[in-house]
């Protein structure tokens, strides 16, 4: 397999590889994968696509064409796909927390002397493969050596003891939806900001979930907040459910270490296991990304229009969840929560 800039082909071969990679990076798929499927460096793949920005697709013929050339090198276009990925604003001394289509215009007036516009600036960031995204948010209280001691020390022997025993290992999380809470965009004329119809009152479903990562999600409708005896009901359940040993991690909530929940943990001789995270560190945690699913991607969707209606949405995204667990085992997939996989 090549890995280089493929200057040792025929200006056909060339040409069509270019136009290969670029359509495929058109089509969506990250500059790395492509350059490492077609055995070139990312430099070159970078280059083309920039080439591709400012020409079109006679800028990847073989014969030089007249035209105007890239504002961007290769090189610089891959710093700033770089830049973007890996770091955040604070980090170049820029006032905001979140990449936007201005400050990465900033960061190339500073870094290279180019001067782009902001769409130029949106349609380079859309050739990288990249679009605007709900980050998630980190809490500054977190203890950064309690998230490396979890992830190194504590959390493998958990894996190595579950696995020794059968067990199967869960992380729960509690959450709360409010009808109020909206998420997405609609498509309305400019000027005009579109209104979506939904009803007055407020009202609330509160949840419990915990997910594996072979793909299993186990969830409950909670009626009133979430304490120790409605934790301990779910516990039970879960452990009934699975019909084998269970370990559950989960956050710091009273509810969880409350005593009466100890003493059934207790009483289970081993058969129930519950474990706590580090403070402040939901970003450990995979279960987030079923309320991030059901919240942000279902419930926040819809015009909700009573409270029947309300909870019928909520368990239905979580019902299809459920069916489908190569999803759930996405979950899984997020850097923060590689320790989990590797532990395994």
């Amino acid at each position: 397999m090549r890995e280089d800039d493929g200057r040792k082909l025929d200006h056909k071969t060339l040409e069509a590889l270019r136009v290969r990679a670029v359509g495929q990076v058109e089509k969506g798929a990250r500059v790395e994968d492509v350059a490492a499927a077609l055995g070139l460096n990312r430099s070159s793949v970078f280059k083309w696509v920039a080439a591709y920005h400012a020409g079109g697709k006679k800028a990847l013929r073989a014969r030089p064409v007249p035209g105007r050339p890239p504002k961007l090198s290769g090189v610089q276009t891959e710093e700033i796909y770089q830049i973007v990925a890996g770091t955040n604003p604070d980090q170049h001394q820029l006032d905001f927390g979140l990449w936007t289509r201005d400050l990465v215009r900033q960061i190339i007036a500073t870094r290279f002397g180019v001067e782009l516009s902001l769409p130029s600036v949106g349609r380079l960031l859309h050739k990288l493969g990249m679009s605007p995204q709900r980050p998630l948010h980190r809490a500054w209280q977190s203890d950064p050596q309690a998230v490396a001691e979890w992830r190194e020390q504590v959390y493998p022997p958990i894996a190595a003891e579950a696995k020794k025993k059968g067990a199967v290992i869960f992380f729960g999380d509690e959450a709360s939806v409010r009808s109020d809470y909206h998420s997405g965009t609609t498509w309305g004329v400019i000027g005009r900001t579109p209104v979506v119809k939904t009803t007055g009152a407020r009202f609330s479903v509160n949840m419990i979930s915990a997910v594996s990562a072979q793909g299993k999600l186990r969830f409950s409708i909670v009626d009133g907040t979430m304490n120790a005896t409605r934790f301990l009901d779910y516990c039970r359940r879960l452990l009934r459910d699975e019909g084998r040993p269970v370990v559950l991690i989960v956050d710091g909530h009273a509810a969880h270490k409350a005593k009466k929940v100890r003493k059934w943990v207790d009483s289970t001789e081993g058969r129930f296991t519950l474990v706590h995270l580090p403070a402040y560190s939901p970003f450990l945690n995979p279960d987030e990304w079923v309320w991030k699913n059901v919240k942000a991607d279902r419930v926040g969707r819809h015009a909700i229009t009573g409270p029947d209606q309300f909870k019928a949405l909520a368990v239905a995204g979580l019902r299809r969840l459920q069916r489908l667990p190569q999803i759930v085992r996405g979950f899984f997939a997020d850097p923060d929560l590689a320790y989990i996989n590797a532990a395994a």
